[in-house]
Parts: C-alpha cells; sequence; structure tokens
C-alpha cells in the first residue's frame, strides 16, 4: 500500500484539465460558495423539458394550484435532504461520485454504477446538445430570414450548422476546467430567469391586466375532491423526486468543490425548494397569460415566442433556451459522463480525455436523434438504468453513515490493488448482492404496468430497499 505521502503526490491537481478528474479537490481548490451551487439547481431546473413538465403540472394532474405548489415545495426538500446526505462526503475529502462508491462497492465494483450512470448522462448528453441547437437553428433563423433546405439524416444545413456550433461550444467550456464551467452556470442561471420575467411581463401587457385573473382560473378546482387533491399531491412529488434522480445519486461532483459544508447546505436550500416555487411560479403566469392571449393553454415556451410573431423576442428566446438547456447538460449529464468514464482507468484518461469521448458519443447520437434513434423507444432502455442505479443510492447512505459513522480513509479509495475498499478483488459481495436484488424490483417497475401504481416512487422504493438489504448483509463486515 503507498504511503500518505506517496497518495497524494499520484492524486495531482483535480482542477488541472490535463490531470485525472477523479483526484480529491484541494483546499485551495474548494471555492463554491452557496450561490455557485444555487446556480446547479436553477441550471438543473430551466430547461426546456422542466417548463413543460412544471406548466403541464397545473393542468394534467387535476388538482387546484396550491396543492400543486405544496407538492413541489415538498418535493424540492426532500430532494434538499437527499443531495445533503449523498454530497456530505464529496465535501469533506473532495471526492467525486466514483471515488465515493468505492467505499461501499469496492475499488472495481464502484466501476458498475458508474459506467451505468455515465451511460444514462452520455446519452441524454447527445440528445441535450441537439435540442440546444434548434435554439441557436431559431436564431439564425430570425436573423437571417433563411429557408431550411434540403435535409440530411432529418437535419438541413442550418440544423447542422447550429448542432456543429453547439457541440464545439460545450467542448470549449470543458477544456477550460471546472471554473469554466461554474461561470457559465452562475452567469446562466439568473439570466434565464431575467428573460422569463420579461417574457411575464410581455404577456402580461398584451393581456389587458387579465394575467391575475386567468392565474387564479389555473389555481381553482372546484370539482376535486380531497380524494383527488390528495392523489394528484402524491403523484406531482413522486415526479419531481424521479425528475431529479439521477442527480441526487451522484451529487458529490458537485459538493467537492464547495467551500466547506455550510456552502453545500445553504445552497441546496436557496437552490431546490426556492427554484421549484419561483420557476413554477413563472411557468404558471406564463401558461396563464398565454391561455389569455392567444385562447389556450400552451406549456411548450418555444410555442409562445412564436406566436408573439416578435423577432427581438424570438432571437432573446432562442439564447434563453440555449444557455438554459447547456446549463442542465453541464450539470445533469456532462460532469457524471466525465466522471463515470474516467473511473474506466483512473491513470489513462485525464479530464479532457474523458471530455472529448463524451462529446464523442454525443456528436452520433445527436446526429441521428431527430433520424433515427428517436423512433426506437430508447427512453425504455435508458430508465432502466436509471432503475437499475435506485438501490446504490441506498447502498452508499447506509454504508457511509451507519457502517462507517462518516469516516472513510481517502489514500486507501485510491489504493486499486489491495486495502479495505479492494474487499474480494475488488468487489464488495453484500454490496453486489442487495444492488441485485434491489434492482430487479427497480428494472420491474419500469416495465410492469401494474406497479405503475408507483408512479415516480419507485426510484425511492429501490433506493430504501438497496440500502436495507445492504445493512442486513453487511453490518458486521466493514472496516473504514
Amino acid at each position: 500500500m503507498a504511503s500518505m505521502e506517496e497518495t497524494h503526490v499520484v492524486h495531482g491537481n483535480t482542477m488541472d484539465p490535463e490531470g485525472n478528474t477523479l483526484n480529491p479537490v484541494g483546499a485551495d481548490e474548494k471555492t463554491w460558495g452557496w450561490f455557485a451551487i444555487f446556480n446547479i439547481w436553477a441550471n438543473d431546473v430551466q430547461s426546456l423539458f422542466g417548463y413543460t413538465l412544471v406548466a403541464s403540472l397545473f393542468i394534467s394532474f387535476g388538482v387546484g394550484g396550491w396543492t400543486a405548489f405544496a407538492a413541489l415545495i415538498t418535493a424540492g426538500l426532500f430532494v434538499m435532504w437527499m443531495v445533503n446526505l449523498s454530497g456530505a462526503a464529496g465535501e469533506k475529502y473532495g471526492i467525486p461520485y466514483p471515488v465515493f462508491a468505492r467505499a461501499s462497492l469496492g475499488t472495481q465494483g464502484a466501476k458498475l454504477p458508474a459506467i451505468l450512470r455515465a451511460t444514462v448522462a452520455v446519452f441524454w448528453y447527445g440528445v441535450q446538445v441537439y435540442f440546444a441547437s434548434t435554439a441557436v437553428a431559431l436564431l439564425i433563423h430570425s436573423f437571417t430570414g433563411a429557408d431550411t433546405g434540403a435535409e440530411f439524416l432529418g437535419l438541413t444545413g442550418i440544423d447542422w450548422i447550429s448542432f456543429i456550433i453547439v457541440w464545439a461550444f460545450h467542448i470549449v467550456i470543458f477544456w477550460r476546467g471546472m471554473n469554466w464551467v461554474e461561470t457559465f452556470l452562475n452567469i446562466a442561471g439568473p439570466f434565464v430567469y431575467l428573460v422569463m420575467i420579461g417574457l411575464v411581463i410581455v404577456l402580461w401587457q398584451k393581456s389587458d391586466g387579465q394575467l391575475l385573473e386567468a392565474t387564479a382560473s389555473i389555481f381553482a378546482n372546484p370539482e376535486g375532491t380531497a380524494w383527488t387533491e390528495f392523489k394528484g399531491f402524491i403523484a406531482i412529488v413522486g415526479t419531481m423526486v424521479a425528475y431529479f434522480a439521477a442527480v441526487m445519486i451522484n451529487f458529490s461532483d458537485f459538493s467537492r468543490y464547495a467551500k466547506d459544508k455550510r456552502a453545500m447546505k445553504l445552497g441546496n436550500l436557496a437552490g431546490l425548494p426556492f427554484n421549484m416555487i419561483l420557476f413554477s411560479a413563472l411557468a404558471l403566469l406564463t401558461t396563464a397569460g398565454a391561455a389569455v392571449v392567444f385562447g389556450e393553454k400552451i406549456i411548450n415556451p418555444t410555442e409562445i415566442v412564436e406566436r408573439t410573431d416578435s423577432v427581438l423576442l424570438g432571437v432573446i428566446a432562442a439564447i434563453t433556451f440555449f444557455a438554459a438547456t447547456v446549463g442542465i447538460n453541464l450539470v445533469a449529464n456532462f460532469i457524471p459522463a466525465v466522471n463515470g468514464i474516467a473511473n474506466l482507468s483512473p491513470d489513462k484518461i485525464s479530464f479532457r480525455k474523458a471530455g472529448l469521448i463524451t462529446s464523442l458519443f454525443a456528436l452520433v447520437i445527436g446526429a441521428f436523434w431527430n433520424s433515427f434513434i428517436s423512433q426506437f423507444g430508447i427512453s425504455g432502455f435508458v430508465n432502466t438504468l436509471g432503475a437499475v442505479l435506485a438501490p446504490i443510492f441506498g447502498i452508499m447512505i447506509v454504508d457511509y453513515y451507519f457502517h462507517r459513522k462518516e469516516q472513510l480513509n481517502e489514500d486507501e479509495l485510491y489504493n486499486m490493488e489491495s486495502g479495505i475498499y479492494h474487499y474480494n478483488n475488488g468487489w464488495n459481495t453484500a454490496a453486489v448482492k442487495a444492488f441485485g436484488a434491489a434492482a430487479i424490483f427497480s428494472v420491474i417497475t419500469v416495465w410492469v404496468p401494474w406497479f405503475a401504481i408507483l408512479s415516480g416512487f419507485n426510484w425511492v422504493v429501490g433506493a430504501i430497499l438497496g440500502g436495507v438489504i445492504y445493512h442486513a448483509l453487511a453490518k458486521n463486515d466493514v472496516k473504514v
């Protein structure tokens, strides 16, 4: 086993883009305050899908507005609790998710959940690059008024130019390291809110002051019973928990950069409930304004912008959609993909190499998404991988808090050949058994219609099962 001094020499400097992204960050690299953590959640919420999802909650679940808001706040507080648990080790030891997973699953066993998380992230990274490119295409059309032209693989010439621009933009951001990622997130989060507020003001003026009345009509639910309100409340909470499930698992990828635990917790407190309330309120007001101005409840913001028939608003909206989509891509997809890929061969794959591998996959997935991949029901495959990951959360939390009492041996986490986290040839048998048993249930909930009754709570149930089974198998066999 390497000595502590030797191991830290091997660890190197995490913030160096040429270095190993899995290395623990040092005290001088832990620079993210509460505002940076806040903006992680701002960017995670502010996607086009997030807007559509939140706007639809006030319409599709048959509940009153206050019930919907209560459910959103409850979900935000629950997710905040979960990420405070999963992010604590990252903040304390400066380690990312794949390294944290080594303590419970083993130095080799941790590669399985890391690559599963990376697979989900790489897929959605490519898809989000494509969706962000549609905003750039909208921008080009707004300025030039150019015709779409002939298509190749479902994309026109302007679409291809836009796609390559967005793809290259992501490379420029990560090539400069995590400091640039933080900077972009800190700019994009507030900017998107400013534009959303501007859109509400425009709709307010066009609605001749009827926006609040329309909002009140959405809040009203005269036909709703206590039972339908309760069912809707549970469904909304489950939906939002499922929406944030992936980030809950790998939040240590971000908390490792927090200045201290207070910054992490304050950022999560401001970032989750507050962002849920603010973003939901703006989505509700925009939907209500559209209902007055255009005579129908439109939950897609791009359609609202198109109907305003304003070139200036179209340009601003295109930039906003671009910033929002790139922001969530960096948070939910790029970072976990890079860390998961780097964990396959930590001594050979640097931050930049892992980023380039991720980008190459994204180039293929994004380019073929519109013409080929989207037609094959890939979402079922990705949802299955996501369900498989649920038990990992429970296993890591039980191992860290109940078995190890929040104490890890940092140097042993990087000892890939032997040591207390090497277990049986790098695999913790108890964790593997718990993972397999709980994952089977999680996958069943995706594919067996009867289990649809669990709604978004199948992830929570899978995490609880993983933790409970692991505790029963490993409670007497843990070394710190």
